[in-house]
Formats: C-alpha cells, structure tokens, sequence
C-alpha cells in the first residue's frame, strides 16, 4: 500500500510538473481547510 501510494504521488508531481516542496504546502493547505471545515460543522 505505502509503495501505491509513494508511485502515485510521484505520478501526480510528474503530471503537475511540481516540486516535493509545493507538494508539502498543498498537502498543509488542505489540512487546514479540512480541519477548519471540521471545527464549523462539529464544534460550533
């Protein structure tokens, strides 16, 4: 599973033409916005 998901991820950086270090701030964007998504609609 973990070598599905490290191929994939290299697939979408490829197609995207995108450098570990955008992969890393997208990844913490949508965090956030999942997180921040989460906090309105259970905890408010």
């Amino acid at each position: 599973m973990i070598e599905l998901h490290k191929k994939y991820i290299n697939w979408f950086k490829q197609k995207l033409n995108l450098s570990d270090y955008a992969i890393l701030w997208i990844t913490f964007v949508k965090g956030l916005i999942i997180g921040l998504l989460i906090y309105h609609f259970f905890v408010l």
